[in-house]
């Protein structure tokens, strides 16, 4: 089988700002990212929404570019923006016509040398993520299900159990001062890397960023998250009430083993097995062949997470079949994975499904209107996390290479009542079998 080999070239700055760059000249556009390694788990506590509040603060305008004027300045050029916060990262990103790549790297170093953080944008701001918390979650059906709802049940460890979008007290008891810290801390070269993909010449583009950003000063170490967690002995359990949802629906996370070991891998095709669509374990024994739930599906966080991360089933059943019932037959899903190693056939097309996933969310991703931005969010992710924006190239032989006895020993391993989370979601008023 041919390897996947994307150039890749980096470098760093004498203030430690990473630097990647990834030439491709199929076509006339750059994609620029700016990855900060700040995000929801690594906020410390009392500043529980620190990470998302900077999302937004980030397009307030700095020295040289007033309110709002990032935008008008992308968009006129007839680009792409946006940004994003995860668990260990938030990022901002555009995709322009090559010929503005020098504009996007002038105003991404003017904001990361000089935020304008003032009292407006911090109220102005803090009241717009309110705003959002309100209208995305709380009147949402199934709002923030189950990634703000299930990490308060699985973990202990408050990094990774707290509400990810930030407690209203706290953002309404944050001065000035504080969010002026936070950005000196974490805002800062040193922890930070640029990517640029596309239409570029390698050497030019790193000249440029040494000419816009290498005269940022670095900031101060950024203080460690300890995000380690507890041994977990027994089964956990929460519950929610669903206030405008038809269905009751419940979910269920195991926790996975840590990034980049052979367990990971081993996980990594497990949660594809189980959740590869309509063709995934867990969606044909629940909705199709037994027609308990309506639609069931779920995920793992594999490569933008560097901490307690989980593998996740989300399943609306229908209100005749309760909770424990639908537990039940998801167990006997499990139970199926544990007690046979996966055939050679199905394993095989696994991985060629999942070769194809990946292959596609490099050229896409962010609903496909960002142009490689799969790619230049995991070459983010690699240099952030693990030193090595050649993993791209890498990263799929350990998948591939995960055997029918791997991955039944990981099942057997990980994926029991001691090491999940069950959340359940019951809507009000409404009743459901026991």
């Amino acid at each position: 089988m041919k390897k996947l080999h994307i150039p890749v070239e980096h470098t760093a700055l004498a203030n430690g700002l990473r630097v990647v760059t990834s030439p491709d000249r199929s076509a006339p556009v750059v994609t620029v990212g700016v990855y900060y390694q700040i995000g929801f788990r690594l906020e410390p506590q009392g500043r529980s929404g620190f990470a998302h509040l900077f999302e937004h603060m980030m397009f307030q305008g700095s020295e040289n570019a007033g309110k709002m004027e990032h935008i008008r300045l992308i968009n006129s050029s007839g680009g792409l923006l946006n940004g994003t916060t995860h668990y260990d990262i938030t990022n901002y990103f555009e995709s322009v016509p090559s010929n503005a790549l020098e504009r996007v790297l002038w105003l991404e170093a003017d904001r990361m040398r000089a935020l304008k953080v003032d009292d407006e944008n911090l109220r102005n701001q803090r009241d717009v993520v309110k705003e959002e918390v309100r209208v995305n979650v709380m009147n949402q059906p199934y709002g923030g299900f189950p990634w703000l709802d299930l990490p308060p049940v699985a973990f202990r460890n408050w990094p990774n159990a707290h509400n990810f979008y930030g407690d209203f007290a706290d953002l309404d008891a944050a001065t000035l001062n504080d969010v002026q810290s936070f950005f000196h801390t974490y805002y800062a070269p040193n922890n930070a890397v640029l990517v640029m993909i596309g239409d570029l010449d390698a050497s030019d583009a790193c000249k440029l960023a040494k000419r816009y950003f290498e005269d940022i000063p670095p900031g101060p170490p950024t203080p460690p998250a300890d995000v380690s967690e507890p041994l977990q002995t027994e089964e956990r359990r929460g519950e929610v009430e669903e206030k405008f949802g038809p269905l009751p629906a419940l979910a269920i996370g195991y926790t996975l083993p840590k990034r980049g070991t052979r367990d990971w891998y081993a996980a990594g095709i497990v949660d594809r097995v189980l959740h590869g669509g309509r063709a995934g374990r867990v969606h044909r024994r629940l909705v199709i062949e037994e027609q308990i739930a309506v639609d069931a599906d779920g995920s793992a966080d594999i490569f933008d997470t560097n901490g307690p991360t989980q593998m996740v089933s989300r399943i609306f059943h229908k209100p005749e079949f309760g909770s424990e019932a639908t537990i039940s037959a998801f167990d006997d899903v499990i139970g199926g994975v544990q007690d046979r190693p996966i055939g050679e056939d199905e394993l095989e097309s696994v991985k060629v499904k999942f070769r194809a996933d990946y292959y596609s969310m490099l050229e896409g991703g962010m609903g496909s209107y960002m142009p490689r931005f799969g790619l230049m969010h995991n070459l983010a992710c690699f240099t952030l996390f693990d030193n090595d924006p050649q993993r791209v190239n890498t990263i799929l032989d350990g998948f591939l290479a995960v055997t029918p006895a791997e991955a039944q020993a990981l099942a057997r391993k990980s994926l029991v009542p001691q090491n999940r989370a069950v959340l359940l979601r019951r809507p009000v008023g409404m009743e459901v079998a026991p």
